[in-house]
Parts: C-alpha cells; sequence; structure tokens
C-alpha cells in the first residue's frame, strides 16, 4: 500500500534588502500635481546633484528627485494639501519648506547656503598697512560672483555661507593695482587669507603750446618695448594724467600741434609730474 505523499519543502521569501542610506534611486509617484522649480545657491547659481524630497506633513516620504545639471528638479505630490519639501547637496546647510499644493502645478525655487566662510586681511604691500574701503569680490569658477564687500577700518572683510572647492578672489582700492587670485575653501569653517596691493604709480602733467595750456591734445603714453599703455585727451586745463602704472622707462607722445615725443622714468611710488611743451616748427 503506497505510503501518504510526502510534503512539498516549504518555502522561504528573502526580505527585501533596505535602501543603502544616501545611495537610494529617485523616486517619484505617478498620476500626482507636479512641484517644479530650481535648487539655487548663492548668486542664483544652480546646485546640480541635490537631492529635492516631498514628505506629508505626517513625516510618510511621498517622492523623491536628485535635481538635474541646471538645478531644475519636478517631484509629484499624490495630491492637494500641505507637504514639506527638503533640499540637500554635499557643502551646504539642508533646507525645508512648507509648500501648499492645489489642483494645478506647483512652481517653487529651494535656496541653499554653503557651510563654509572665508576671512581676510588686505594690506599694502611693503608698508603692510591695513587697506581700508577695499573692494573684495568671491567669484566662482564659471565667474559668477558668490559674495562681495568693502574691508573694514583695520583692512579685514569676511564672507559666510560660501560653498567648498575654489574661488577667485578680486581685490581692488583707490590708488592701488587690482588684484585676482585662487583661494580654495576648506569643507568646513573658516579659510582665512590674506591680500597685498601694490601702489599703481601716477604721471600727470600738462601740454602747453605758446606758454599756455592746450585743450584737446592727445597724450599717448608707450613702455621701454613700444607698447601703447595708455591715452588721454587733455582738458581746458592741459591736463593729463595716467594711473595703475608700473615702475619703469616710458615715453610720453603728446599731439595737437606737430607730435613731440619726451623720455620719462617712473620710479618709487607716489605722483610724478611731467609737463610738455608744444610748439610749431619756427616758433
Amino acid at each position: 500500500m503506497p505510503g501518504p505523499a510526502a510534503a512539498p519543502p516549504a518555502t522561504r521569501t528573502s526580505p527585501v534588502p533596505a535602501a543603502t542610506a544616501g545611495a537610494a534611486p529617485p523616486v517619484r509617484s505617478s498620476g500626482g500635481i507636479p512641484v517644479s522649480g530650481h535648487v539655487i545657491g548663492a548668486g542664483s547659481t544652480p546646485v546640480p546633484q541635490a537631492a529635492v524630497t516631498l514628505i506629508s506633513l505626517g513625516g510618510r516620504q511621498v517622492g523623491r528627485v536628485v535635481a538635474h545639471p541646471d538645478g531644475s528638479y519636478t517631484v509629484d505630490a499624490p495630491g492637494a494639501g500641505s507637504y514639506v519639501l527638503i533640499a540637500s547637496a554635499e557643502g551646504y546647510q539642508p533646507q525645508a519648506s512648507t509648500v501648499v499644493v492645489g489642483d494645478e502645478p506647483v512652481s517653487y525655487d529651494i535656496p541653499l547656503s554653503g557651510t563654509s566662510g572665508l576671512v581676510g586681511t588686505v594690506r599694502s604691500a611693503g608698508r603692510e598697512e591695513p587697506v581700508v574701503g577695499a573692494m573684495v569680490v568671491a567669484a566662482d569658477v564659471r565667474g559668477d560672483v558668490l559674495a562681495a564687500g568693502l574691508t573694514d577700518t583695520d583692512g579685514t572683510f569676511s564672507f559666510a555661507e560660501l560653498v567648498p572647492g575654489p574661488l577667485t578672489l578680486a581685490v581692488t582700492a583707490a590708488g592701488y593695482r587690482p588684484v585676482a587670485l585662487p583661494v580654495e575653501i576648506a569643507a568646513r569653517g573658516v579659510t582665512r587669507t590674506e591680500v597685498e596691493l601694490f601702489a599703481g604709480l601716477r604721471v600727470q602733467g600738462v601740454v602747453q603750446a605758446a606758454g599756455r595750456p592746450l585743450n584737446d591734445a592727445r597724450v599717448t603714453l608707450i613702455d621701454a618695448a613700444g607698447n601703447v599703455v595708455a591715452g588721454a585727451t587733455t582738458g581746458e586745463d592741459g591736463g593729463y594724467a595716467f594711473t595703475d602704472l608700473d615702475s619703469g622707462e616710458y615715453t610720453v607722445m603728446a599731439a595737437g600741434h606737430p607730435p613731440k615725443a619726451t623720455h620719462l622714468t617712473v620710479h618709487g611710488s607716489g605722483v610724478e609730474s611731467h609737463d610738455i611743451e608744444l610748439s610749431h616748427p619756427g616758433e
């Protein structure tokens, strides 16, 4: 007599592994109401690869996407109501905002602030004195301005909420030559830097003819290599001026009457005076 049929082997269902933290693929609900916009940083620059998550007021995730290279995103809300929109990206402080969704698509841009800062001092080269009121501009690698400000009475400046990475610092001040230098912003905390400005030399003078100032004369400055460095036109007082010059040998040419060239050496610091007397042939 045949024995009882053998029972089928028991089956086991393997648990579905949880998504690795920080590496979850974008999740987007379908058939909902779109919430879209851009994730932007300082100066309205786009923040690519930012994670944008939409959660209900009860804390349930209803959608998640990763921003495109231009910072744009679209996540669908399952229906009308109030939600919390969370954006996060490396080097930025996370941002949470409440959005109210109705029957129509919602447009919402998400601003993010950096986690790092920059503090520096601007001094005059050689004299080591603070330069007051210097304009300091921080720009990213694309040339977009991230922050700008003037130095204090002690020559210091500070920028907050910067994104880690390289930037260009441009500094200008009256009486000094402008300077631009690269700065690497640390991932956390405050980066410190020192900037030296070199005094821009100045040449000024008066163009005269027959002992009187010559208006509307053209004055040209040429360096030792024969390159035209600058040009100016005299005013009613016959005056002209060239600023932000390096030390060295120059030739100054003035035209209005037959042109005249004179030799000039610029050195040291401050202001050099160089008057020019023009005359017609035979005078």
